[in-house]
């Protein structure tokens, strides 16, 4: 038998084929049947069905219940409890503990319970909609969503019934992505319906309008190089907007004393959950306002065994600016095509402005299976080019201080940590989509462009804050591209589901916080780079403020988080949320893990987003 791939920390070689690790663990899972949830049955019934369990697994391990092996040739088949060898393994008792063991985790999950998830009662206010998410949808010649369509989409939510997920009446040839997907059980760590998040803002609030401003702004400022958005830039635009976005009365991005700067401009944020108000609580991530725009994670070769990935991306040309128009903003609200398509560079470059960074998480790229194997695989001098940087584990990987063992792919090693890495974003998403389906349904950025359009090009009369309609970021974007929608920098515009929490966000959010409570979060990166701003193709040494693993992933999650936003598809706060809620799902995810394990081990000590420690 082939002995399992293991991961060198200090050489960071692979005895085994690296790739063939990665391609094993990229197979494609089997679909989950929806089952419904545990939750509607309460604990008494939970606990009386786990006594049936008990004694139907008592009868399999006594051997009760027939073999599979059972039959004309049972004599031919040898079992290993009948040969006498040197070890003597309690073959029984170890099925056993993994029964227990699934057991505890499943008790320690429902009692978690389930917190309440207050809205913010705007799908109730407006019986026409116009705060709630109905693209796809057959809509009037305002935008206005078909009532009768409506109603059968929250009909298939109600019943959870799969043919009338069939019967929905939509507007067009775009497809609903996955409604029925968070209703999957999730058998690893907290089932969707079980973490709260903050409620978002009210369709006519002064803080869905601050978001507004910024989403504009972002749109203005695709061009800039993020080398302008320093405190010391002459860039006009850049000071524009922050000097505008200061005016907001409410504002959820980072600022340096009370104050949004060109150095905190368009950084992420965290928004974590009051879970007695149900309101929103902000805070900026250790190390995202360190250093360059951009993450190491996104800047540094991806070592890939033999090979390597580059961190050069393809590229949006200027002036790929969609939804200008109404008839093309109508079109895509029923579910259309605009039947447009970006333009690309024919240069691939480091990603530098903010249209790059929107191009990048457009579609997605080896983000996190990336900087798991920058960090995994060791600085090798001879091939600097595929070199990673060497990053020890976590202090507390039992494998650190041992005399006798290396950690393998079975436990507290680079393929293990990937496995879970791999498994964790359809877990997280999961719980972000049941926000989205069934508690939210938040309107999108461009359908809330739509309504400041009506008001001042139609004279309609939706409920939207005068902040955002005295802005200096609606007079420009009027002046600049002749119009009052939020442009988008996709053809597409939005992916066809509701906009709280972002779904790309959660899946940052879940994997970033493994990745820190695999690593030492403290270690120092060595030798950062930034983009030549004279030459976006390469990159030149980065000479500031020390940068860390913890504070460079972070950086990760937000640039993925915000990234979106600068495509015009989400609010700041759909990010923001997204991240606490994969916070929570991976925390979940090690605490079932951790049941299992033989090795001695502490837990899993890591900081959180909001600058605590946290050991699990």
């Amino acid at each position: 038998m082939p002995s399992e791939p293991h991961f060198d920390q200090t050489s960071g070689k692979n005895t085994h084929r690296q790739a063939e690790v990665i391609a094993n663990s990229s197979q494609n899972q089997a679909t989950t049947t929806s089952k419904r949830s545990i939750f509607s049955r309460g604990r008494r019934a939970f606990l009386g069905r786990a006594g049936l369990l008990t004694a139907t697994a008592t009868g399999i391990v006594s051997g009760a219940i027939a073999s599979p092996f059972s039959g004309k040739k049972r004599q031919d088949i040898v079992q290993a409890k009948d040969i006498v060898g040197l070890v003597n393994f309690d073959y029984a008792g170890f099925s056993r503990k993994a029964y227990d063991v699934r057991i505890q985790a499943a008790r320690q999950e429902l009692d978690f319970g389930v917190p309440p998830h207050p809205t913010n009662g705007d799908e109730e206010r407006y019986p026409n909609k116009i705060a709630t998410d109905t693209r796809g949808l057959p809509h009037n010649e305002r935008g206005e969503v078909n009532l009768d369509a409506y109603k059968s989409f929250i009909k298939a939510l109600q019943t959870r019934n799969p043919d009338d997920f069939e019967n929905i009446i939509l507007g067009g040839t775009r497809k609903l992505v996955s409604p029925q997907g968070p209703l999957a059980l999730s058998l690893l760590g907290l089932n969707a319906a079980q973490i709260q998040i903050p409620v978002p803002p009210t369709l006519d609030s002064a803080e869905q309008a601050g978001e507004a401003v910024e989403l504009y702004w972002q749109a203005l400022l695709r061009d800039v190089s993020f080398e302008k958005f320093q405190d010391n830039t002459d860039d006009p635009k850049v000071l524009a907007a922050v000097e505008d976005i200061n005016k907001l009365s409410v504002f959820g991005g980072p600022k340096q004393n009370g104050r949004v700067t060109p150095q905190t401009l368009f950084r992420g944020s965290v928004n974590y959950v009051d879970s007695s108000t149900g309101t929103a609580r902000y805070v900026t991530p250790p190390g995202i306002l360190d250093g360059p725009y951009i993450s190491q994670f996104l800047l540094l070769n991806i070592p890939f065994n033999t090979q390597f990935i580059s961190p050069l991306i393809r590229t949006a040309l200027p002036g790929n600016d969609f939804l200008t128009s109404f008839d093309e903003w109508l079109t895509i609200q029923n579910g259309g095509s605009s039947g447009r398509a970006i333009k690309y560079d024919s240069t691939r470059r480091y990603i530098s402005t903010v249209r790059d960074l929107g191009e990048y998480v457009h579609i997605g790229g080896a983000s996190y299976l990336g900087a798991l194997l920058i960090l995994s695989s060791g600085v090798n001098q001879s091939d600097p080019v595929a070199s990673g940087i060497g990053a020890p584990f976590s202090p507390t990987n039992p494998y650190n201080n041992s005399k006798t063992q290396a950690a393998g792919v079975g436990s507290f090693a680079a393929g293990y940590f990937q496995a879970l890495l791999l498994l964790a974003p359809s877990l997280a998403i999961r719980a972000s989509y049941w926000q989205k389906y069934y508690v939210h349904r938040r309107l999108r950025p461009e359908a809330y462009g739509g309504l400041i359009y009506n008001n001042l090009v139609n004279k309609t009369q939706y409920p939207i804050n005068s902040e955002v309609l005295n802005s200096r970021a609606l007079a420009q974007t009027s002046s600049t591209f002749n119009t009052y929608l939020l442009p988008q920098a996709y053809p597409e515009a939005s992916p066809t589901h509701s906009s709280y929490s972002g779904g790309a966000a959660v899946v940052a959010g879940v994997s970033v916080t493994l990745l820190k409570a695999f690593f030492d979060e403290n270690f120092v990166i060595p030798n950062p780079v930034q983009p030549d701003p004279k030459d976006p193709t390469k990159v030149i040494p980065y000479t500031g403020k020390p940068l860390t693993v913890g504070g460079e992933l972070n950086k990760l999650a937000t640039n993925y988080a915000i990234g979106r936003s600068f495509g015009g598809i989400h609010w700041r706060s759909d990010g923001s949320a997204a991240l606490a809620l994969g916070e929570e799902v991976a925390i979940s995810i090690l605490r079932d893990e951790k049941l299992g394990y033989n090795e001695k081990f502490s837990g899993y000590t890591f900081t959180k987003f909001d600058g605590t420690k946290i050991t699990i």
